[in-house]
């Protein structure tokens, strides 16, 4: 079975390589995410963007079964794999230390996290259907598709830069991992995979507020002196040390303690 919402997604992500999907998405919209700079044209030849698309096609794939748990773990795999991808362009292109460090930050920690996925998803792949995949008013099959809707609606104009790509393309992406977790915290019934999505929920977040920070700076709306940055779980020792500095990150500390 494949779920009724990947289509739609996958449909809207492919139209944004020629152009927006999102018609408000305008030339002032460009303006105010990047106050400063001059972009006379919007250029979506963006590598990050075309991963976000081979993402979704990999989401298209997925083979349901009707399970809530299973599901979850298959079409986050495919989720966190597009989020490595993104990073690895990150590291391989990007200039800024600081989107750099997060690159490299994200890519360890759902590195880690694909791992535990793929077993979940082997574990329950016998698992009793509990939710209808094809039928949009299904409460599981919604919440999934308004994932996929939102990160449409929000998915920001590429730049060809690659700093900036790799901040606008992973904020959207990562509020759509958690609103998919979400989903999986309300539908779902696996305790380690209910775990998970919580971890998820609350690294991201926190992820999401570093993108939306470092952008603030860009624009020139904020003073990177004044900002200080904390590892997502909190870990010990990953404070940053003064204001303006970004930590040592290492998400499974968190997960040891």
């Amino acid at each position: 079975m494949k779920p009724a919402f990947s289509f739609f997604a996958r449909a809207c992500l492919t139209a944004q390589l020629l152009v927006s999907c999102n018609a408000d998405n305008s030339a002032s919209t460009a303006t105010k995410a990047h106050a400063g700079m001059s972009h006379s044209n919007m250029v979506v030849n963006s590598p990050q963007l075309t991963a976000m698309n081979d993402m979704m096609g990999r989401m298209d794939a997925v083979a349901t079964t009707g399970n809530t748990d299973h599901d979850f773990a298959q079409m986050m795999l495919a989720h966190h794999r597009g989020a490595v991808v993104m990073a690895d362009m990150e590291l391989r292109d990007g200039k800024d230390a600081v989107m750099r460090q997060l690159a490299t930050a994200i890519k360890a920690a759902q590195q880690q996290e694909i791992e535990e996925l793929e077993q979940s998803a082997n574990r329950l792949r016998a698992a009793s259907a509990n939710y209808r995949p094809q039928d949009p008013a299904d409460p599981f099959t919604a919440q999934l598709k308004a994932s996929m809707e939102g990160m449409m609606k929000n998915m920001p104009p590429v730049v060809n830069d690659a700093d900036l790509d790799f901040n606008g393309l992973m904020r959207v992406h990562h509020q759509s991992a958690v609103d998919m977790a979400q989903a999986e915290l309300a539908h779902g019934r696996d305790a380690k995979l209910r775990a998970m999505a919580q971890r998820i929920i609350t690294a991201q977040q926190a992820e999401i507020q570093q993108l939306i920070d470092w952008r603030a700076r860009k624009a020139g709306n904020t003073n990177a002196s004044t900002l200080r940055y904390e590892c997502p779980m909190y870990c010990a020792g990953s404070e940053s040390a003064e204001p303006g500095e970004y930590p040592p990150y290492d998400r499974r500390l968190a997960e040891k303690a």
